[in-house]
């Protein structure tokens, strides 16, 4: 008899793993995730662009599958972006991931890491600007120039309905 239960243990195991669901958590926590990403897509599809009268979502710089969420602790998420200019040569993307920043570290209820990143190819310069948005130093150093914070609180700040 205890054969057959360490059979039919070992059948049941296998098949759970094969079809994924071999421990339920691991359907929970992708949901969690989904949840949270679709939370942070929320805060960010509503920042205007620097320059025109439309919104990132509008103008496509960012869009839900452009939002990744990781449980790294406890109630604790990494967060990664990855946003794409209208052009290649886009002289506000720097500015377009501080509004990102911003945006996100005002808005978010939860504990979590930032960060932002140029898609791979869509701008000329993605790896200096991606340096930029993720350093907190040049972050905050931005953000106590007037002339940029005025800037970013525009872009940032939702319309009244």
């Amino acid at each position: 008899m205890e054969t057959v239960l360490a059979l039919i243990s070992l059948t049941v195991s296998k098949v759970l793993q094969v079809s994924g669901l071999r421990d339920g958590r691991n359907v929970l926590t992708r949901t969690k995730m989904e949840d949270k990403a679709l939370e942070v897509y929320d805060v960010i599809r509503t920042i205007r662009d620097p320059e025109k009268p439309n919104t990132l979502e509008e103008l496509d710089v960012v869009s839900e599958k452009c939002v990744e969420v990781q449980e790294l602790g406890e109630d604790e998420f990494l967060i990664v972006i990855k946003f794409s200019p209208t052009v290649p040569h886009c002289s506000l993307a720097t500015l377009i991931g501080l509004c990102l920043q911003v945006k996100l570290q005002r808005s978010l209820p939860f504990k979590h890491k930032l960060e932002i990143y140029i898609s791979e190819g869509t701008h000329s310069t993605e790896e200096d600007i991606n340096k930029q948005i993720n350093d907190k130093e040049r972050v905050a150093a931005a953000m106590e120039n007037p002339n940029l914070r005025e800037i970013v609180e525009q872009c940032v700040t939702e319309p009244d309905d």
